[in-house]
C-alpha cells in the first residue's frame, strides 16, 4: 500500500532524506526510528504530500505522490508532529470542519463522529475550545481528525506524545485493533511502544536507512534490549 522509491530532500546544505526506499503492506505497522534530525518527520511529510521531494517518489494506495497528490491525501490519515488546528474552534466544531473537508455529510457524518469521538476518548472535551485543552487532549483531537474518514493508510508522527501512561495504553490498543485492516507508519522515540505495536522497524540516521527488520529479530540478533540495539546502531553510524 506504500511504496517508497529513492526519496531525497535537502534544506540548503542539509540532506534530510538521502535516497530512502521501502515498502509497507496492508496489516503492517512500521516503526520509523532514529535520533533527532534523522529525517523521519521530513520523510513522513513527503509521503503525506506536505513536502515535495527533490528526487524520487512514492506510491500510496496506487497513487503517485507527485502525479496524484489529491488522491493520495484522500487515501491516508496524517497526524503531524505539531497538530495543526484552529484554537478558537471547539473540538466538535473542528471535527465537523474536517468532515466538511472530507465530504462526510448527513447520517454518515453523525455515525462517523459517534464512532471516532469515543474511540479517541475526547467526549468530555467535545464542547471545549482547542486552546483550552492539554497537550494530551490536543494530540487525541489530532488523532481523531486523522481517523475520521477511515483511511486505508495512516501516517502517525509521535502519536502518543504528551499522553499520560493510561492514555498511551489506550492509543496503543487502538492502533493494534486497526492494524489488521490498515497500513500504518509510526514515528516514535518510545521503544517500548515499538515492541508493543510495531510488526516491523526501520532505523534511520542522517537521512539513510540503517536497518529494516522486526523488533524481535533485532533483539535476537544483538542479544540485548531494543533500547540498546538502537544505541549501538545509531552510535556506530555517527562514529
Amino acid at each position: 500500500m506504500i511504496e517508497v522509491k529513492e526519496l531525497r530532500r535537502s534544506f540548503g546544505p542539509v540532506v534530510a532524506v538521502d535516497g530512502i526506499s521501502f515498502n509497507v503492506g496492508k496489516g503492517e505497522v512500521l516503526g520509523l526510528l532514529g535520533p533527532n534530525g534523522a529525517g523521519k518527520t521530513t520523510a513522513m511529510r513527503i509521503l503525506a504530500c506536505f513536502l515535495v521531494p527533490d528526487s524520487g517518489t512514492a506510491n500510496i494506495c496506487g497513487y503517485d505522490i507527485l502525479q496524484n497528490p489529491i488522491k493520495v491525501r484522500r487515501s491516508l490519515g496524517y497526524l503531524a508532529e505539531n497538530v495543526p488546528a484552529y484554537n478558537e474552534m471547539t473540538v466538535g466544531g473542528f471535527l465537523n470542519f474536517i468532515c466538511d473537508v472530507r465530504a462526510i455529510t448527513g447520517k454518515n457524518r453523525k455515525q462517523t463522529l459517534d464512532k471516532v469521538v469515543p474511540m479517541c476518548s475526547i467526549d468530555s472535551v467535545y464542547h471545549q475550545t482547542i486552546e483550552t485543552l492539554s497537550k494530551g487532549y490536543k494530540r487525541r483531537v489530532g488523532l481523531a481528525q486523522a481517523l475520521i474518514h477511515d483511511p486505508d493508510v495512516l501516517i502517525l508522527d509521535e502519536p502518543t506524545d504528551g499522553l499520560d501512561p493510561n492514555q498511551k495504553h489506550e492509543v496503543r490498543k487502538l492502533i493494534n485493533a486497526m492494524s489488521k485492516d490498515k497500513c500504518i507508519i509510526i514515528s516514535t522515540h518510545i521503544l517500548e511502544e515499538v515492541e508493543a505495536i510495531c510488526s516491523r522497524t526501520i532505523i534511520v540516521a542522517r537521512g539513510r536507512i540503517l536497518v529494516d527488520s522486526t523488533p524481535g529479530e533485532l533483539k535476537r540478533q544483538y542479544q540485548c534490549s531494543l533500547d540498546e540495539v538502537f544505541r549501538r546502531i545509531t552510535k556506530a553510524k555517527s562514529a
